[in-house]
Parts: C-alpha cells; sequence; structure tokens
C-alpha cells in the first residue's frame, strides 16, 4: 500500500504543478535586448478566471547562477487573473562584449496564491526560463541568416559545428541522414559544439534554427566531410 500512496501523492503534486503554471504565460520564448535602446520588454499574462499568483523575476547567466548585470522591473508583483503586465530588462553596466551577443537566462518564478486557514497547505511554485539575447549595435551580418554560415564537420563519431558569426544559432534540430541529433541545444557566436553521431547514421546533415521570434527557419543542408 505504500508504493501506492506514494503514486498518488507524486501524481497530486504534478496535477498541482501543472495547474498552477497553466494560467500564467510568457508572451514569447525569448527576448532580444538591442542596445540601441534603454530597455527591453516582454509580457506576462494570468489567463486564469479566477486565481492570483504572486510573480517574481530576475536575469542570471547562462552557465552558473551568479547574478546578471541586468534588472528587471518590475521583480516581484501580483498578476490578477485574467490581467497581464509588462515588465521590463534594462542593463546597469558591466563590461559585454561589442562584438558580438551574450546570452542570460530570464527567471520567471510563477507563485500560486494560498488562503488563510488554520489546517495545513500546500503552496506550488513554477520556474520558467527563457534566454535574452544581448546584441550589441553595428553587428555585422543578419540574426535571422546567421544559421546559414554553419560549417560541419565529421570527426570519427563526432558531429562538430563551427559558428563564425557574431550571433548565438538555437537548433530546432539536426540531422545526418534521417538520424537525427538529441538535444542539439545552441551554438555560441565565434564558438564551436559536438554532439555525438547516431549509429549508422551516413548521408549530408541538415539542420533548423529558431528565429528571433520564436519561429523555424528553413532547412539548411551540407554534404559532410
Amino acid at each position: 500500500m505504500q508504493w501506492l500512496t506514494s503514486i498518488c501523492i507524486t501524481l497530486t503534486l504534478a496535477s498541482l504543478t501543472h495547474t498552477a503554471s497553466a494560467g500564467v504565460v510568457i508572451g514569447g520564448t525569448r527576448v532580444i535586448y538591442d542596445t540601441a535602446r534603454k530597455d527591453s520588454s516582454f509580457s506576462v499574462s494570468n489567463t486564469g478566471t479566477s486565481e492570483p499568483y504572486l510573480i517574481q523575476s530576475w536575469v542570471e547567466n547562462l552557465h552558473d547562477s551568479n547574478k546578471a548585470p541586468f534588472i528587471i522591473t518590475p521583480p516581484l508583483f501580483r498578476l490578477d487573473a485574467d490581467q497581464e503586465n509588462t515588465l521590463r530588462i534594462i542593463h546597469t553596466g558591466g563590461q559585454l562584449p561589442a562584438d558580438k551577443e551574450s546570452a542570460f537566462w530570464v527567471n520567471v518564478k510563477t507563485i500560486s496564491a494560498s488562503e488563510k486557514s488554520d489546517s495545513n497547505q500546500l503552496q506550488i511554485s513554477v520556474k520558467s526560463r527563457i534566454k535574452v539575447f544581448y546584441r550589441p549595435t553595428g553587428l555585422p551580418g543578419d540574426a535571422t541568416e546567421a544559421y546559414k554560415a554553419l560549417t560541419f564537420t565529421r570527426q570519427g563519431r563526432q558531429l562538430k559545428v563551427n559558428n563564425p558569426t557574431p550571433y548565438h544559432v538555437s537548433f530546432f534540430h539536426v540531422r545526418v541522414g534521417d538520424k537525427e541529433i538529441q538535444n542539439a541545444g545552441m551554438v555560441a557566436p565565434q564558438k564551436t559544439l559536438s554532439w555525438e553521431i547516431p549509429p549508422d547514421a551516413t548521408g549530408p546533415v541538415s539542420w533548423q534554427a529558431i528565429n528571433d521570434y520564436g519561429g523555424v527557419s528553413p532547412t539548411a543542408s551540407a554534404a559532410l566531410q
């Protein structure tokens, strides 16, 4: 009976977590911070019909949880049902590269409301993440076309991609022949990235990227050397 009880509790918590996150929608899958402007913004909406949420937001580095040189305003607020709020990201200073993009995480924590009661209550919080790309003005080329400039090479069982552009390229998919690379991720500007090639994969490499608006690019392909 203990295992059955554990399963029931797990399923209940999963259901509650889904409910808590289902009412809050972030307006976009990424934010582009153009340095020609003083700030950048995105929206958060409560699409539910009754329950309010407490929304907490902050920016952190891409590869660790250290504080990034940005603030979000408002950092903490109540979002009532069927309401929307606009959050502004502001660069607080600090040296960032001027010849290429920098990437960070925007964290949005949704905390469900709790009612005053003498009984024990389970309060759910759900954290969502989207990327923010700090894009200096005057970068050469076009961010939307950057994925076309990628070059791929095969080294044994490894597939290596080189990004010569000043822009991040986030992959929607990468395939060798008809075999897909799992969790292809993102290649940083002027960097390389490697994956293990799936067994029995042969043929050219093909790929699609995610653009500034969360859309998917046309497919590009190249022969592997």
